[in-house]
């Protein structure tokens, strides 16, 4: 039998994934791709998730790259990474740097409103509830400042 010769880069939705790993594993390192979405993604496809994306055919990349095109017309919208956009009212998948311009603007527009959360992220703390008496120090503050006696 006669070796296959892997590509190490598969390029997809503008980002080149390790060819190097399994479908399910290396469709994560698209920003805005979990593991469940790949798994339906390569299952939509028609693509073992656990094959070498590397080794894969031509045929079988071309129709990773359709489904992860079409993603938002063939799953519900719960399944969605936006369920309702902010400014449009629609439901929406975003990848790869619309999904980090779209972080960059909720966390900007929520500084704008000046809402409990902008106002965390503004001072560089603790936004989802965490504790910050002993974790989350940075800067000069280290060890316990003990009152003076």
């Amino acid at each position: 039998m006669e070796e296959q010769e892997i590509k190490y880069f598969v390029r997809i939705e503008n980002a080149d994934l390790d060819g190097t790993k399994a479908v399910q594993i290396a469709l994560t390192g698209l920003p805005g791709i979990g593991m469940h979405t790949s798994a339906i993604i390569s299952k939509l496809a028609g693509v073992d998730p656990r094959a070498t994306l590397g080794l894969l055919e031509e045929e079988p990349v071309d129709r990773i790259r359709e489904v992860v095109a079409t993603y938002l017309d063939r799953v519900p919208s719960w399944m969605l990474n936006r369920q309702v956009d902010v400014y449009s009212g629609k439901a929406k998948q975003l990848l790869g740097s619309d999904l980090r311009m779209a972080i960059d603007d909720d966390v900007n527009r929520m500084r704008k409103i000046r809402c409990y959360r902008g106002i965390r992220h503004e001072t560089g703390q603790k936004v989802r509830g965490q504790r910050t008496k002993s974790s989350g120090r940075r800067g000069s503050t280290v060890g316990v400042s003990r009152k003076k006696k």
